[in-house]
Order: C-alpha cells, then sequence, then structure tokens
C-alpha cells in the first residue's frame, strides 16, 4: 500500500519531517558547536552538555531565522538584505542613508542600492531633513510596510507571543536581559568582520 507523501512529510504527530529526523540535533557539527569541546576541561558534565545545548540551540536558531527572512522576501517580493534593512528601518521609522549603512555594516554603496529598490517597490520614501536640508532621510510607508511585510510575519508573531505567555514576568526580563546581551556580542563581532566601523557619510 503506497504512503500518502504529505503524511510522510509531516512526521510524527503532524509535526514537520525536519523535526523527527534523529539527525537533526545529533549529526556532526551540531552537537558540538565550540572550537574545542566543553567536555574536554574540568567543569561539570552537566555544564559541558548545557554548554554545547545552549550554543547548538543559538547555531540553530541564527539558521532558522535566516532561512526564515529569506522566505519571507520571496514572498514579500524583495532579497533578503532588502527585507532586513527594511527591518532595521522600522525600529525608527526613518534613517538617514548613513545611518541605515552604519547600523547594517553595509557600505553607503550597497545602502544607495538597497533604499533605491525599496523606493521603487513603494516601502520607502526620501525625503528632506526639515531641520538641515542638506541631509536626505529614508522613511519608511508604514501603511505599505504593514500591508505587504507584517502580514508575512503575522502568524509567527502570534505563535511568539503564545509561547511568551508561558513565562513568568521575571522569566521574560531574564530573557530579554540575554537577547540585549547577545545584540551587543554580535554587533562587535559584525565590526570585527567587516573590518570596523566605515566612516560613513550622512
Amino acid at each position: 500500500m503506497s504512503e500518502d507523501p504529505a503524511a510522510a512529510g509531516a512526521g510524527h504527530q503532524g509535526q514537520p519531517d525536519w523535526q523527527t529526523r534523529p539527525d537533526w540535533q545529533t549529526r556532526p557539527g551540531w552537537e558540538t558547536p565550540w572550537p574545542e569541546s566543553p567536555a574536554a576541561g574540568a567543569q561539570r558534565q552537566e555544564r559541558a552538555d548545557l554548554e554545547v545545548a545552549f550554543a547548538a540551540g543559538l547555531r540553530r536558531t541564527g539558521a532558522l531565522m535566516q532561512l526564515m527572512g529569506t522566505a519571507a522576501a520571496d514572498k514579500v517580493g524583495i532579497n533578503a538584505t532588502d527585507l532586513n534593512c527594511l527591518n532595521i528601518l522600522s525600529f525608527s521609522g526613518h534613517m538617514t542613508a548613513g545611518e541605515l549603512a552604519r547600523a547594517t555594516g553595509l557600505t553607503t554603496a550597497s545602502i544607495t542600492g538597497v533604499v533605491d529598490r525599496l523606493e521603487e517597490a513603494g516601502f520607502v520614501t526620501r525625503e528632506r531633513d526639515p531641520h538641515d536640508r542638506r541631509r536626505v532621510v529614508v522613511q519608511i510607508d508604514l501603511d505599505r510596510a504593514l500591508k505587504d511585510v507584517a502580514a508575512v510575519f503575522v502568524p509567527m508573531l502570534r505563535a511568539w507571543r503564545e509561547m511568551a505567555s508561558r513565562y513568568s514576568d521575571d522569566e521574560l526580563r531574564l530573557i530579554v536581559d540575554f537577547y540585549a546581551r547577545m545584540e551587543v556580542v554580535i554587533r562587535d563581532h559584525l565590526v570585527r568582520l567587516r573590518g570596523g566601523p566605515e566612516a560613513a557619510e550622512p
């Protein structure tokens, strides 16, 4: 009797296939993400195992977020870099090209291309700074962003909110603090990988 392809791809109890494959969390390169296994040191094995699980979780989450960004960009109809720049721009709603270049680590030439494409797609506009007419501010079109971009992420945001409801206020404060500290670490290493902050024009 032939197996239903949809059922086969769903895994156990309706889970996606990748979640139920036994090698997802145990294949080489996923279970020991440190340059040197912490288990080789003098610390307790339980602590070593927790550090390995911690780092592996970060790597998996990072990989999945990149895949999510690419899939979302395809759905919106722009590329992943442009979507990421639009996401960064959405925190303040407006930035100069130089500020966006510094925030992303991209060159000013690359940012000019990003803004050109986003403007052509209707997601941003260029406006003169009312306080300094020499400065050009990139302004997000909130209505367009909410209509075409936010809608793509709403199901995942709802799932995040439901997950967050399982934690106490103190637990959420700890998680928020963790993400703030991780942001600093990642920003530092972005600067390292890009050879230092670019002296971008405002």
